[in-house]
């Protein structure tokens, strides 16, 4: 079992930078995979970008890439997702969520824990 934590939202002009956390606890953090997914008001959740256990490997959608990177601190049971030149089409609630055995990464169904997600908005 993992339980996982977001944080770091908030309030952000165009162009401005966040940075999110995904705190884990419950389980060997490194042994699992993590994705970022966000979800805007009246659309479905969507892929954002993931890093493998060790964080050697990351993959990101089309709409974030270049201005988004994730990155892990395992000894600290953490993920981040460092997110510059906001634009207002970045905001949505965003989710880190855990898997075990990584498929693509992609898919919300291939991940088994979730968190309860961190509020984004970008004003024009």
């Amino acid at each position: 079992q993992v339980q996982l934590a977001e944080s770091g939202g908030g309030l952000v002009q165009t162009g401005g930078s966040l940075r999110l956390s995904c705190a884990a606890s419950g389980s060997t953090f490194s042994n699992y995979a993590v994705g970022w997914f966000r979800q805007a008001p009246g659309k479905e959740r969507e892929f954002v970008g993931r890093i493998t256990r060790s964080g050697d490997s990351t993959l990101y959608a089309d709409s974030v890439k270049g201005r988004f990177t994730i990155s892990r601190d395992n000894a600290k049971n953490t993920v981040y997702l460092q997110m510059n030149s906001l634009k207002p089409e970045d905001t949505a609630v965003y989710y880190c969520a855990a898997v075990f055995r990584l498929r693509t990464g992609v898919r919300r169904d291939e991940y088994d824990y979730w968190g309860k997600g961190t509020q984004v908005t970008v004003s024009s």
